[in-house]
């Protein structure tokens, strides 16, 4: 396993958390489903613990706070910056809101809340010792973040201006679907993708992949361990995937590299769109 200690690129989607309406039964969730362990909940930032995989960070999971424990539960991003002052502000003059202003969290770093102009909320996060994943891309961490929204070219032109994304079309006819790089980044960093036209009301959000050795096996794990299956296992360019949710109906999807089996065949981001 290789693990990465430097902070990540500007733009890039550097973390994922969760707020959880109990914390223990989530935690073993994730730990069936995906091999987690945990450090200890930190009682000064609220009861937040950090998953691990053979040591390294690869997610957040916090406690509800007792007013806001009936709300709804997602995973949500963070996408680095340098300076999160700046950050904010960009945010604010591409036609942003500011959910939660930037907090100091310590020697780990700084972290706040926003929501871009097609409706989907983010985080940022400046590194400090806490620089974010640890580990991407290997089973059971985190292999891929996107956005899908109903305005595609709203949510472009805004990650531009603010982080100044450049762009690859992947998507053919219909649903659009762009990956996206950051400026000091070495590869595609995530994706945008269109919501589906005939899911009306679909609303603009941030989600998480997280790789698996197996798809098929996993989403038993899933149903065993009290989660759900909101799109079976399917085949695409890309490998095998499903969409599962955990125990407060937080969906996330998973997935398998390599060759597609044969049979039904479709590109990514079309399972939350």
């Amino acid at each position: 396993m290789t693990q990465r200690s430097e902070p990540w690129p500007a733009g890039t989607p550097c973390w994922a958390d969760l707020v959880t309406s109990d914390l223990g039964r989530t935690q073993e969730f994730y730990r069936q489903v995906l091999g987690w362990h945990y450090d200890e909940p930190r009682p000064e930032h609220g009861g937040y613990c950090t998953a691990l995989l053979d040591g390294a960070p690869v997610a957040g999971l916090a406690p509800a706070v007792p007013d806001l424990a009936g709300g709804p539960h997602v995973w949500q991003v963070h996408l680095a910056t340098d300076r999160i002052e700046l950050g904010a502000q960009r945010v604010l003059d591409a036609g942003g809101t500011q959910l939660v202003e930037p907090t100091d969290l310590g020697p780990l770093g700084v972290t706040g809340a926003w929501q871009d102009p097609t409706g989907a909320v983010f985080g940022m996060w400046q590194s400090g010792e806490h620089t974010g994943f640890g580990v991407v891309d290997v089973p059971g961490a985190v292999a891929w973040c996107d956005l899908t929204t109903p305005d595609h070219r709203a949510a472009r032109d805004f990650y531009a201006q603010v982080f100044g994304y450049s762009y690859e079309d992947m998507g053919g006819e219909g649903v659009p679907y762009t990956v996206f790089t950051v400026p000091q980044g070495n590869g595609p960093a995530g994706g945008i993708g269109g919501t589906d036209p005939s899911a009306q009301d679909a609303p603009a959000v941030w989600a998480v992949c997280f790789r698996v050795d197996g798809v098929d096996a996993v989403v038993r794990r899933v149903r065993d361990a009290g989660g759900s299956v909101v799109e079976d296992p399917f085949d695409s360019s890309y490998g095998r995937l499903a969409v599962v949710a955990g125990p407060d109906r937080e969906s996330f999807a998973i997935m398998a590299p390599g060759e597609p089996a044969q049979g039904r065949t479709r590109e990514p981001g079309a399972d939350r769109r």
